[in-house]
């Protein structure tokens, strides 16, 4: 293999704090396990027998160029493909032990447990508050105490409290688009989910945007689970533990995010992370 650039050479800032080699903070375990899984958009074949562990209370990164499958495998971790006609699964994936496939499991539970925080940033059309709560209101939660005290811890865990606090009655969609990407968060996290997805979640935001939620990133992994998608691979370097590189459907290579960045076991990861080709 050749000469690895160094992260300067490509322009990609690491953290350089020490890493646990657990694949979960402190327990060694994972909280999603996929084996073996394969996707089929009727004849088209998505994803090509994909098998991971993602770590309890990390940032686990999806990278690699469009159309490599990062994207539907993230929505396979909620059962979001299950909204497509045609879509055929195959394969495990178990959240903390439980697996999500079986018959019988609830999809509406798997979807609370396991949150979603989508590319364009999507409020409804109703106030700050209701945004937020909208979630709870759904499983039937109507005490004012609980919705106000949730909306609150919501909004502080998405760190736009401070933002929006005297304004909760306004409409979700009068915030900057940095803002209605968070309160996209506060409304996932008001659930109280024990994984969170997102797919490309600042790819529409300026810098200091997407700053402040690379930030969110970072403090909410004290308490979730996070998969992220992203093009972005200084993004990738910034905000992940682990990351693994898709292409064509296929799981290329899996591993500790600064091994990944400075020392690529493949070559096809090699030429994506120094800009050869995506």
């Amino acid at each position: 293999m050749t000469a690895v650039a160094s992260p300067q050479d490509t322009g990609i800032r690491i953290r350089t704090e020490v890493k646990t080699q657990e694949t979960s903070a402190g327990t060694g375990h994972s909280a999603i396990s996929i084996e073996n899984v394969n996707l089929s958009y009727g004849d088209n074949q998505a994803l090509h027998d994909i098998s991971m562990e993602i770590g309890e209370r990390q940032v686990t990164a999806f990278i690699g160029p469009s159309g490599c499958g990062k994207s539907t495998l993230l929505r396979c971790l909620n059962r979001m493909n299950d909204l497509i006609d045609d879509v055929t699964v195959t394969g495990r994936i178990t959240v903390r032990g439980q697996d999500i496939y079986s018959p019988a499991t609830d999809v509406i539970e798997v979807r609370r447990r396991v949150g979603m925080v989508f590319q364009k940033s999507n409020p409804f059309p109703k106030s700050i508050y209701e945004n937020v709560v909208y979630g709870l209101r759904i499983a039937g939660i109507s005490d004012k105490k609980v919705l106000d005290e949730a909306c609150e811890r919501s909004l502080r865990g998405a760190a736009l409290w401070d933002e929006v606090k005297d304004r909760l009655d306004e409409s979700g969609l009068g915030l900057s688009g940095g803002q209605m990407q968070r309160l996209c968060i506060a409304r996932a996290i008001a659930v109280e989910p024990e994984i969170i997805l997102m797919d490309e979640p600042c790819s529409a935001l300026d810098p200091i945007a997407t700053l402040k939620i690379e930030e969110l990133i970072y403090s909410l992994k004290e308490r979730y689970t996070i998969v992220i998608v992203t093009h972005n691979l200084q993004q990738a370097a910034r905000v992940s533990d682990r990351t693994a590189f898709f292409w064509l459907g296929r799981l290329v290579e899996y591993d500790q995010t600064p091994d990944m960045f400075t020392r690529p076991k493949d070559k096809l990861t090699e030429d994506y992370i120094t800009g050869r080709f995506g």
